[in-house]
Order: structure tokens, then C-alpha cells, then sequence
């Protein structure tokens, strides 16, 4: 059983930069001196940004994450940001930061296991203790209650954050960002769930109480935008939706890309909101 699924995971989900775009490394800086964090995220010509913690997380499948939390200081909520297959946060750091200055939220990303510099292997039972260790650093470490937290999941990421929302009833709300049905799904049209699949939203999403924003290109290539429409459809409580005309992707199987392609396609739509969430 195991080794179908980890057949599906090579051929699907699991693309992390080799080498990392970024280490951590001591901080010796006045506001690590006076109680911030005590590491920082080196990224090569990026330049360094204040009031962001870089943390190591403990999972409970014995992983230790790297993960990062930024602060906005007019924030009314946290966004919990789960990127895509073939990216780490070194890549993703300046677009986290912008969103974090344009939406007036604190974010926290995170890598999973076997990306960047977080130990163990990428599998899905890894991404879903990975994404658990960052849900509890907010509650615990930052105070961030269910109702003041976004979850947004791009690509791959849907997976971990809809798992994890269909497990916690009271969130603010959930972000979908070219999202997939299930992995068997974006490799074969079939009409059913296999027990060998993985990351099986189509059965979970069901079970997400919170309102849903969706956000799909209607040309990507890669996850059709029909894995999108039929999540829309299967909500309990619906978000309208952002269809993106030409959109398309490259993260779910076409593995390391070039920087321009990153940065493009991690780009959500300054058009999407959530203020109103």
C-alpha cells in the first residue's frame, strides 16, 4: 500500500529546490539581543527585514520545519500560507512579505519536511504533521485564535490546509489557490477515489465549515481549472470565486523552475481580497 502511494507522491507532488534558496543562520542583531528571534533567513540579494521570526518546529513525526512569521502591526488576522510543490521559503519570502504588507496581516509559511532546511522526506503524512506543528506555534507561541486565521493553500499546499480545516471548525477562512481534487486526479480523469490516492480533497472539502475562497486560472495547464470548479461546487460555504482568464501554472508536475516563473506564478491576483472574510 505504502509503495503505491509513494509512487503517486514522486510522480505528483514533491519538487523542493535543490540546492535550498536560502540558510538560516545566527542572529547577533540588536533586536535578537532584546528578545527576538534568534535566527534569521539568509536569502542571496534579498535584503534582510525586521520583525520577522524564523523558527524551528518540532513535528509530531519527529521532523524538525523551518518556518517564518511575519508581523504586521495594524493586523486583525494571521494568514497560514502552504506553498507549492517546487518552492521553498527562500523563494516565497518577498512574495509572503508583500502580502503581508498589502492585506495588514500576520503570516506565517513554512517549509515541509525534506524542503529547504527542514529535515526528514516530503510525503503527504508529512505535510499534514508539518502543517499541524505551524497551527499550533500560532495558538501557542503567538495567540492567534481559530476565528482570526486565514488558511491559504497553493497547489500542492491545498492538501495540508484542507486537511487541516476540515478539522477545525471555527476559522476565518480558507484560501484555495489552483487547488486539486485529489493527486491520482491530476494525472488520470477518474470518476472515483482510490484508496492509494493522495491528498483527497474532493472528500474533505465537505467538511470545511468556514467560507471558501477559490482562485484558478482558466488555462493552466497543469491543475485544470475543473479541479477548482468542482471544490467551488462541493463547499458548504461558498466564496465567489476567482477565475483568472489565461491563468495557468506550473507547479504540480513539471518540477524546479526558472526565478521569473516562480514569481509569476506564486503571484495571486491583487484583485483578491480578504478583507471580507
Amino acid at each position: 500500500m505504502g509503495g503505491v502511494t509513494s509512487t503517486i507522491a514522486a510522480k505528483f507532488a514533491f519538487f523542493p529546490p535543490s540546492p535550498p534558496s536560502y540558510t538560516v543562520v545566527a542572529d547577533d542583531s540588536s533586536s535578537a539581543v532584546s528578545g527576538g528571534s534568534t535566527t534569521r533567513l539568509c536569502i542571496p540579494e534579498v535584503p534582510r527585514k525586521d520583525d520577522v521570526d524564523v523558527l524551528r518546529l518540532r513535528t509530531r513525526r519527529g521532523n524538525e520545519i523551518v518556518a517564518v512569521h511575519i508581523k504586521h502591526p495594524r493586523a486583525s488576522a494571521t494568514l497560514l500560507y502552504s506553498h507549492g510543490n517546487a518552492a521553498d521559503l527562500g523563494q516565497m519570502f518577498e512574495l509572503f512579505v508583500e502580502l503581508s504588507n498589502r492585506l495588514r496581516i500576520n503570516l506565517m509559511g513554512y517549509d515541509y519536511s525534506g524542503y529547504g532546511q527542514s529535515s526528514g522526506k516530503p510525503t503527504e503524512c508529512n505535510t499534514y504533521a508539518d502543517i499541524d506543528a505551524a497551527y499550533k506555534c500560532l495558538k501557542e507561541q503567538y495567540g492567534v485564535k481559530d476565528d482570526q486565521l486565514i488558511l491559504y493553500g497553493q497547489s500542492v499546499g491545498s492538501g495540508p490546509t484542507v486537511d487541516l480545516a476540515s478539522r477545525v471548525p471555527n476559522l476565518r477562512g480558507v484560501v484555495l489557490h489552483s487547488p486539486i481534487l485529489s493527486g491520482m486526479r491530476v494525472l488520470y480523469p477518474v470518476k472515483r477515489t482510490y484508496w492509494f490516492d493522495i491528498y483527497k480533497n474532493i472528500d474533505k472539502i465537505g467538511m470545511v465549515n468556514c467560507r471558501v475562497l477559490i482562485i484558478h486560472g482558466t488555462s493552466d495547464e497543469v491543475v485544470d481549472c475543473s479541479h477548482g470548479k468542482q471544490l467551488w461546487e462541493l463547499c458548504k460555504e461558498k466564496y465567489e470565486p476567482l477565475w483568472i482568464n489565461g491563468g495557468k501554472s506550473k507547479t504540480a508536475t513539471s518540477g524546479p523552475k526558472t526565478t521569473a516563473e516562480s514569481e509569476n506564478q506564486n503571484k495571486p491576483s491583487e484583485s483578491a481580497s480578504l478583507d471580507t472574510f
